[in-house]
Parts: C-alpha cells; structure tokens; sequence
C-alpha cells in the first residue's frame, strides 16, 4: 500500500512539473522587425546652433520567456552590439552624421573598443495591470552600459499574439553620468548634449520551437 501511495505521488509530481514547463513560453527578439532607438537632446545657452541625436541600434539579440500563468516569473534578457549604434538624425548632411558617430563610439562617450556590449537582463517582473493578452509590466533588472553595471526599472506594454508572436513598447530614461560617461559640450561649453537620454524600444518578438527553448 505504501509503495503505491509513493508512486501516486511520483506521478503527480511528474505532472505538476510538466504543467509548469509547458506554461513557460521562450520568444525570440526579431531584430528585423525591431526596434531601439536613443534620444539625446542638446542643451546651453547657443542650444539653437547644435542639434538633437537621434541613434539606432542596429544588431542586437535577445530573449523573453513568459510565463502566462504566474507573469512574475517572466523574464527578459537583451544584448546589443555597441558598435552597431548608429547616427540617423534626419536632415544633417552625412559629413556631420558621421563626425558625431565616431565621437559617440570613440573615448569620449562610449569607447567601443572597450566595451562592446550593451546588456540588460530583468531580475524581477511586477504586473501592473493587465486584461486578455495586454499586460502593462515593470521590469527590474541590471543595465550594462559603458563597462558600469546599474539596477534600473523599466515600464513595458506587454501584448501575447495568438500567431506565436509577442510584442513590446518600453520607454526608459538614463543619465550619461550614472554610467561614467561625460556628455559632450562644444564651443567652450556653450552647447552640450543633456546629461539624460531617452531610450525607445518596439520589440517583436517570435516564440520559440521547443527543441530550440531548450
């Protein structure tokens, strides 16, 4: 009696856990499809001569895994080439959109030959609010940027799409100097970027094959 009580228990414990595994759904980031942005607007008392950033990433990867039963127990993680940030100001001539982006990816601002990498990955999912497949979240984690780690929380629009197909909208601020990055000030200091940056992000992402969840 007691060995069939004991493999009663085994079985549900067996199915427990495969209902906790086929809960958990792993998305792939599309970087095609998606999209990062930097805002970085200028600042100072000849403001009017200087112009505002704006920056696209333009290789980066990453991986969201939901889980829909419990959300909190999801959790994103994304990774971005630093070198692949690009300068997209729109009605600068190509000489000068390509002057700012060698300042950007050089020492002076994010010295990509150091580093390389731009990295977040969620510690914590908090659910705000939600109804049907629209969720709206806060996710805490770490941000490395500049080769500085810092703990930063990030709002994101959640929507799951019956096609396999998950999209979010997250829109966070930074502030270069958290990072030991010193914004850049020209003529004497007279115009300069502002301390803080805007990030954008508009992620598609596609859910992953089993096999390949693994």
């Amino acid at each position: 009696m007691r060995q069939l009580v004991v493999f009663l228990l085994a079985i549900v414990v067996c199915i427990t856990a495969t209902d906790a595994v086929d809960s958990r759904a792993v998305y792939t980031i599309d970087s095609q499809k998606s999209k990062i942005e930097i805002q970085v607007a200028r600042e100072g008392f000849l403001k009017a001569f200087g112009h505002d950033h704006l920056v696209s990433a333009t290789q980066f990867s990453g991986e969201i895994q939901v889980n829909q039963a419990k959300l909190e127990e999801s959790s994103v993680t994304l990774n971005v080439d630093a070198k692949s940030l690009e300068v997209i100001d729109p009605g600068e001539s190509e000489k000068d959109r390509k002057e700012v982006q060698n300042t950007m990816l050089g020492e002076q601002v994010l010295d990509v030959a150091r580093y390389s990498q731009i990295q977040f990955a969620s510690s914590s999912i908090r659910v705000v609010s939600g109804k049907k497949d629209l969720y709206q979240l806060q996710a805490e984690g770490t941000l490395v940027l500049h080769g500085t780690k810092k703990p930063v929380t990030v709002p994101v629009r959640l929507q799951i799409g019956e096609d396999n197909t998950l999209a979010a909208y997250a829109e966070v601020s930074l502030l270069q100097t958290d990072f030991g990055i010193t914004p850049i000030k020209v003529a004497g200091g007279t115009v300069r970027v502002k301390d803080k940056l805007k990030l954008t992000f508009h992620i598609l992402a596609g859910k992953a094959s089993p096999e390949s969840a693994k």
